[in-house]
Order: C-alpha cells, then sequence, then structure tokens
C-alpha cells in the first residue's frame, strides 16, 4: 500500500472553487477524462450529495498493461458531498476497473483557507493498494506518479475553469450594462415623445381656446347688433 498526500491553495473564494469543481471536466489540460455521468443526486440535510461515474484512460505503461489488462476506458466511482453551512466540498473517488488487483481510493477536500477565507485550500490524498500481481511494489510506485502528474494537471485545469467562468462574469456584466443603457434610452425616448405630445396638446390646446373665444365674441356682438332699435 502506498499513500500520496498534497495541500495546493486557490487565490479564490470557496465558492468559486466548488462550482469551478463541477466544470472541471473536459479540458484541455487533461484529455484523460473522456467523461462523466450523473447516477444521482438529492439534498440531505442541507448538504448535496452526488454520485457519479468516471470514464478515463489510465495510460499504464505496456508492460504493467500486459500483467493486469488494457481496456479502452477504465471506469470509476464518486461521491462528493458539498455542505454550503460549513463552505466543505468533499470528493471521494474509487476504482471500478482493476478493482481485483488494484484499489485507487481518492479524496479532495475544499474549503476556505484557515488564514484568509478568501482563498481555498485544497487537501488530496490517494490510498493505492496493488495485490496478486507481480512487481506490486514498483506498480504501487508507479500508479502514485500517475496520479501526481494528473493532480498537477488537475490545479491548472481548476484554474483554466475558474478563467472561464470569470470571462462568462464579465461578459454577462456587459451584456446587462448594455441593456440597462439601452432600457434607459428608450425611457428617455418615451419620455421625450410624451412630452412633445404634451407640448403639442397645451399647443392645440390654446389655439382651440383662441378659436371658441373669437366665435364667441362674434356671436355676442352679433345678438347685440340684431337687437338694436330699427
Amino acid at each position: 500500500m502506498k499513500i500520496w498526500t498534497s495541500e495546493h491553495v486557490f487565490n479564490h473564494s470557496w465558492e468559486t472553487v466548488s462550482q469551478a469543481a463541477w466544470r472541471k471536466y473536459p479540458n484541455p489540460m487533461n484529455p484523460a477524462v473522456v467523461g462523466i455521468d450523473v447516477l444521482d443526486r438529492r439534498v440531505e440535510g442541507g448538504r448535496l450529495l452526488t454520485d457519479r461515474l468516471i470514464s478515463s484512460k489510465w495510460g499504464i505503461p505496456g508492460w504493467a498493461a500486459r500483467l493486469i489488462g488494457s481496456p479502452n476506458v477504465c471506469y470509476g466511482y464518486e461521491r462528493s458531498t458539498v455542505d454550503p453551512a460549513t463552505r466543505q466540498m468533499v470528493l471521494n473517488t474509487r476504482n471500478i476497473t482493476f478493482g481485483t488487483s488494484i484499489s485507487v481510493d481518492e479524496q479532495l477536500v475544499y474549503s476556505p483557507h484557515p488564514e484568509d477565507a478568501s482563498k481555498t485550500l485544497l487537501r488530496q490524498e490517494a490510498v493505492v493498494t496493488v495485490q496478486g500481481v507481480p512487481l506490486t511494489h514498483y506498480m504501487e510506485n508507479i500508479l502514485t506518479s500517475i496520479i501526481s502528474t494528473n493532480a498537477g494537471k488537475g490545479r491548472e485545469a481548476m484554474e483554466w475553469v475558474i478563467g472561464k467562468i470569470n470571462q462568462e462574469v464579465h461578459e454577462l456584466a456587459n451584456v446587462t450594462k448594455t441593456a440597462v443603457k439601452t432600457t434607459d434610452e428608450l425611457l428617455n425616448s418615451a419620455k421625450h415623445s410624451v412630452d412633445g405630445l404634451a407640448e403639442r396638446a397645451r399647443k392645440l390646446s390654446h389655439i382651440t381656446d383662441g378659436i371658441i373665444t373669437e366665435k364667441a365674441k362674434n356671436i355676442s356682438l352679433g345678438e347685440q347688433t340684431s337687437q338694436r332699435p330699427l
């Protein structure tokens, strides 16, 4: 059995990093993961629980493949727990393929950095056990090395996804700003139109009042003239 551990600090909030973790795959940094399928998702006690099937290519050396086989795609089972109350995201993964001879139990824990809540601490651990095949210790070392390499690619992928999220937020802010500006322009245009109509109505009212007053005067003069004695 071989145990591998690692810690990494992301200069991003836990909310941003946990969101990026959901969108980590696919990414150009680690094309070995070829598919992720959600098997179940539910909320229990305020926590989000998700079961997923991970499809990937291990990329083990040819000599090792001859000992244990080399399927095109390897499968793993992942259980994740997201607790917004404690701001913690835990992912536990175990391989399904090669399960009788190789066991890889991996855990990732995302939580706010204890000294700076604006950052996120990732604690990662993998326990590798190989049994029933030749060169057990050597194969455990190879698998641990692959895990370490993939972990580095995974951190790069997280930064890549966070960059995409920030870009989407920026674009959404610009769209919203443009929409607000357009709405303000429409409102101003409508206001000017209403003001113009009101002004025209006021002028028309003055003209109408003048015409009515003039006609009233003419009618009054006509009546006075008709009432004079001949």
